[in-house]
């Protein structure tokens, strides 16, 4: 595939255009690697109409990676229940990281507000707006326990975070009774895949993990 173009460097991550494809190579600014190389041994964490974002060719790096998120993602399942445990709400949880630091770590608050809008990722996009005094998360990431509902996702995208990974598919907690009207008219119109932030979903012991959560709760909290 012919190379269009090679922008800078933002961060640690660089760029190369393809063919109307983007391709993102997480490396280290000290290391050069032609881009053949590169894309034979990168592992593709997400694709889309408009990129293909992959993960660094460099050996050890995905499982790095995948340990950070499995540590991030491990304390959102924990929040989702704590959440139930303390009545606030729905089995759901999210963490807001930047520079691999939490800043936030939140749970549904539907139920405690009473605000039907308080789910676990608004609560955390507001409470680390406030405590980072800003607008705009660009600089972070967040950690959802189960995949984001749209209202969720629509927050994700307008607050810039760089980065989702959840745990459990939406499918999950449809399968005990939460709404779905939205999403399922929303499927197929490319609503998650034209924003511009690399989703994840997470596989192993952190996807078990995740949908545990709700036949664990299902008997323990009030379904809204």
């Amino acid at each position: 595939m012919k190379e269009e173009e090679k922008t800078g460097w933002d961060g640690q991550w660089i760029h190369w255009r393809k063919i109307g494809l983007r391709v993102t190579f997480l490396l280290d600014p000290n290391t050069i690697m032609d881009d053949a190389t590169s894309a034979a041994t990168a592992n593709v964490l997400e694709v889309n109409d408009e990129t293909i974002s992959v993960a660094s060719a460099f050996p050890g790096h995905q499982e790095a990676v995948q340990d950070r998120d499995h540590k991030f993602l491990t304390k959102a399942v924990e929040e989702a229940y704590k959440g139930v445990e303390c009545g606030d709400g729905g089995p759901f949880g999210a963490v807001v990281v930047r520079n691999d630091e939490v800043v936030v770590s939140c749970h549904n608050m539907v139920l405690r507000n009473t605000d039907p809008t308080a789910h676990a990722e608004v609560t955390a996009i507001r409470e680390a707006c406030q405590k980072l005094n800003q607008i705009e998360l660009a600089d972070c990431e967040i950690y959802a326990s189960c995949e984001p509902c749209p209202m969720c996702f629509g927050a994700i995208h307008l607050s810039r975070i760089k980065r989702l990974v959840y745990g459990a598919k939406a499918e999950a907690a449809i399968a005990i009774g939460f709404d779905d009207f939205i999403a399922d008219a929303l499927r197929g119109t490319g609503f998650y895949q034209k924003a511009q932030l690399e989703i994840k979903k997470a596989d192993g012991s952190g996807a078990v993990i995740a949908e545990q959560v709700f036949e664990k709760t299902k008997e323990k909290f009030t379904l809204y």
